[in-house]
């Protein structure tokens, strides 16, 4: 295997923002797949696929090179020699290659595999915190999971099409994909490609949403006609599949605290054909008291630590920090109490996480429960990475009585 001086060159580049200049990994992986327009796929998938290696690998690529956390130029291309040699890459006879320790690496590679942090590659404190919340047997697998590359999946917009339907029309366009079972609308790329510069896409036949997220939205038991309200809806992935179920009948209004986010979800929505969704950015504490018991159902996707789809989002394990986490509970308890009131007396209610972490999970809504009578749990479920290769995930169906 060769390595080409244009794409390394990106690859390196793109390390440096990600890691210097604190971008997130999605948006530099963006920006690098545009720099040439004469790549090709092979080319764009050794670009996207290293800087997400890099990336998830970090702290063992570190120990391994001895460049600890400080990203100068000189580091990072010692990073990526770690990489190249574990990869099997002939290293080219470059300056920066010049001296690299081939044996060296590869045996301070196996020595490392003894120890689960540099192994799987990750945090003092993310290990310690999931050892106790999830035990060590059970997060040894997790992570060992949320390490791999995560794999594409697409929704159908049952609005618009079918899934025999979409799977023939995407075949046509040379996009190869395989049913999922247990997933009526999944369908799954049997090889990655630019699924956005279809034309499927551009008719909206489709939205790209991992698995575990598709359901989500059918956990909550919509019915066409309803009133439903997506209290964190953000750009609107579960939103668009709502509205689907409800086959574009009924009433359903996307709320979030961000403005930019619900203007991602209008030309969504325009492009899925889902016109039974309206918009309103939670800018003060009137907004929801005037929609409080007035849903039918109420989807709260809360915000989380996000340790349920690190293998989609590798450099949030360096990102986050255990302040965020200490934080974030505490937020989720308060949007789930305060949220929680939009329903009407016999209405129904999903809070949902990207999290593993019970803290997150089934305590959050064991406390609202306690501190809650009028409601009660229906039924919950877990998502577990390593026994379905799919993000992992968190859903508790709740019921108002009173």
């Amino acid at each position: 295997m060769r390595l080409h001086r244009n794409l390394v060159f990106t690859v390196i580049d793109s390390m440096k923002l990600i890691f210097n200049e604190e971008e997130y990994a999605d948006k530099v992986v963006q920006k690098a797949l545009k720099r040439d327009a004469r790549w090709g796929a092979r080319d764009r998938k050794f670009v996207a696929e290293t800087i997400y290696e890099m990336v998830r690998w970090k702290r063992l690529y570190n120990e391994i090179a001895g460049t600890k956390s400080h990203y100068t130029t000189e580091n990072v291309w010692k990073n990526f020699s770690v990489y190249a040699v574990l990869k099997g890459y002939k290293l080219p006879d470059w300056p920066q290659f010049v001296g690299v320790p081939e044996r060296r690496y590869k045996g301070k590679f196996d020595e490392l595999q003894k120890t689960r942090v540099f192994k799987e590659s990750i945090p003092d404190w993310m290990d310690e915190l999931a050892i106790k919340e999830l035990g060590e047997k059970h997060w040894t697998k997790e992570i060992e999971a949320l390490n791999k590359q995560a794999e594409v999946i697409l929704r159908t917009n049952t609005l618009r099409t079918n899934k025999a339907s979409l799977r023939k029309k995407l075949a046509e366009e040379g996009i190869d994909t395989v049913f999922i079972d247990g997933y009526p609308d999944g369908l799954k790329l049997v090889e990655r490609a630019n699924v956005f510069k279809t034309k499927c896409f551009q008719d909206g036949l489709f939205e790209v949403q991992d698995a575990s997220s598709q359901l989500v939205a059918a956990y909550l038991d919509v019915k066409p006609g309803m009133r439903v309200i997506d209290t964190c809806a953000g750009a609107g992935g579960k939103t668009l599949h709502l509205s689907a179920l409800m086959e574009n009948k009924g009433q359903i209004i996307a709320t979030d605290i961000y403005e930019s986010k619900l203007k991602k979800l209008k030309i969504r929505t325009r492009r899925a054909g889902a016109h039974n969704i309206t918009t309103k950015v939670i800018d003060s504490s009137k907004v929801i008291k005037k929609m409080k018991g007035t849903a039918d159902r109420v989807l709260i996707d809360a915000p989380c630590s996000g340790i349920g789809v690190l293998k989609r989002n590798p450099d949030s394990k360096w990102k986050l920090q255990p302040e965020f986490v200490d934080n974030i509970i505490k937020t989720q308890a308060e949007i789930l109490q305060n949220y929680s009131q939009l329903v009407k007396v016999g209405g129904k209610v999903v809070y949902a996480t990207c999290s593993i972490l019970p803290s997150e999970n089934e305590n959050q809504v064991k406390k609202f429960i306690k501190e809650n009578e009028n409601f009660q749990i229906l039924k919950d479920h877990k998502v577990s990475p390593f026994k379905t290769g799919y993000d992992g995930f968190y859903m508790a169906l709740l019921e108002r009585k009173s």
